[in-house]
């Protein structure tokens, strides 16, 4: 005999056609649910990749992967002063960091916006838009108007789509900018402002379409006066994924008054919702697994047990308890490791698939799963990462692994004597 004994006896007992017929279903049965357990991890965190992935881009559409602003302390020190840091100085050093593309300086400043009854607070930012870096960022979410409008000294505004609806405002409407300022003496100023819309931007993202107006930087810096407007640097850099080492850099080099952040620290809260979300939702799927692996121990003892007077025999002849063991664990790898390897098949199909097969769906049963009138995501996007799809097939493998022990050894055990009594 060619194969080693417990390998051929353990194929022998997956191909054969059992008498039993419970024992057969559960077979199949175990075999199906490792298979649906795998591809439905595959397939769902794949889904979760994707909406990750847009989550992003839609963030950093607007949200500079780096920025350098003034520490607070020195920020609170500056409002009592008119010293400002020298922010072509500091541009210069960012550009020649290695990583960084170019770096463009914004003001910030908060206001409400009033057209007509209604009133919405906003962040009023003001960009240069000769400037690569902010052509680069803000021109192709622009739907109305052109970013060569915000001219200095023009009192012209782009505003978020969601802004305009809630405002009623389209390109050449005038709004009212409220700024809220204080005197000398503590007592409040408000500065009221009317300006020009010059256009509509969308992003998908509420926190920016119903948040951020744009206009030019002169402008915001003449809106408020000193320790009331926030200025920076918005860095772009080369690879978005490398933000924080590129941060990390210039912290080094540049001075303490200085401080540094990245876009990973700006949307902790996001990204830190989605890692839990995929956790928990891997957890749940993976019990789909870890319930074919109990189906995969029913099956093996009742082959056990059905096999008795075979163990028996073989045990007669010689063979030692760790080759009958060796015969019920390779007979549960393969149904285990077969089920794997299906389920990986059938979810990388589906997650490679799912911008044809979602549609697909929709057009067949007459529904829509993301309604364009109330969701910024319209589409169901997929990102298949090879880790996670690694990850998945070995902790099912484990699974199945671990489903095989006790059977084998309790077929381990049977007493060659007690089994062949009755036969």
């Amino acid at each position: 005999m060619f194969h080693p004994l417990p390998i051929y006896v353990g194929l022998r007992y997956v191909r054969a056609r059992s008498t039993r017929f419970f024992v057969s279903f559960i077979t199949w049965a175990s075999l199906i649910g490792v298979c649906v357990g795998v591809a439905a991890l595959i397939v769902i965190l794949s889904v979760m990749n994707g909406f990750e992935s847009e989550l992003r881009d839609r963030l950093l559409s607007l949200s500079a992967p780096v920025r350098v602003t003034a520490a607070p302390a020195y920020a609170s020190a500056q409002s009592a002063s008119a010293a400002q840091p020298d922010w072509a100085h500091v541009a210069e050093l960012v550009r020649g960091t290695p990583g960084v593309i170019d770096a463009a300086p914004y003001a910030e400043l908060q206001a409400l916006a009033v057209h007509g009854p209604e009133m919405v607070p906003v962040l009023l930012r003001g960009i240069d838009p000769t400037i690569p870096a902010t052509v680069a960022e803000l021109a192709h979410t622009i739907a109305q108007g052109r970013l060569e409008d915000l001219n200095a000294g023009s009192g012209r505004v782009i505003v978020g789509e969601v802004i305009a609806e809630r405002l009623g405002l389209s390109p050449g409407d005038r709004l009212t900018l409220l700024v809220p300022t204080v005197n000398a003496d503590g007592t409040p100023a408000p500065k009221l402002r009317e300006l020009q819309v010059a256009g509509v931007f969308e992003v998908g993202l509420q926190d920016h379409d119903a948040t951020l107006i744009f206009a030019n930087l002169a402008d915001v810096h003449g809106l408020g006066p000193a320790g009331t407007v926030s200025e920076g640097l918005r860095v772009r850099v080369r690879d978005v994924l490398a933000a924080p080492a590129v941060a990390a850099r210039l912290r080094a080099q540049l001075p303490r008054e200085l401080e540094v952040s990245d876009w990973t620290r700006d949307n902790a809260n996001y990204f830190r919702a989605i890692r839990i979300e995929k956790t928990m939702m891997s957890l749940i799927l993976l019990l789909i697994v870890a319930v074919a692996a109990f189906n995969i121990v029913a099956m093996l003892v009742m082959v056990v047990t059905d096999k008795r007077t075979d163990i028996a025999i073989m045990r007669t002849f010689g063979a030692a308890p760790r080759r009958v063991m060796g015969i019920f664990i390779t007979q549960g790898l393969v149904i285990g490791w077969l089920g794997v390897a299906l389920g990986a098949v059938l979810g990388l199909l589906l997650a490679l698939h799912v911008d044809s097969i979602v549609p697909f769906l929709e057009r067949t049963f007459r529904f829509q799963i993301f309604d364009a009138d109330v969701f910024y995501i319209t589409a169901i996007p997929s990102e298949v990462h090879w880790g996670n799809v690694a990850v998945i097939a070995l902790a099912a493998l484990l699974l199945t692994a671990l489903a095989t022990i006790y059977p084998a050894i309790r077929a381990a055990r049977t007493a060659p004597a007690e089994a062949l009594r009755y036969e």
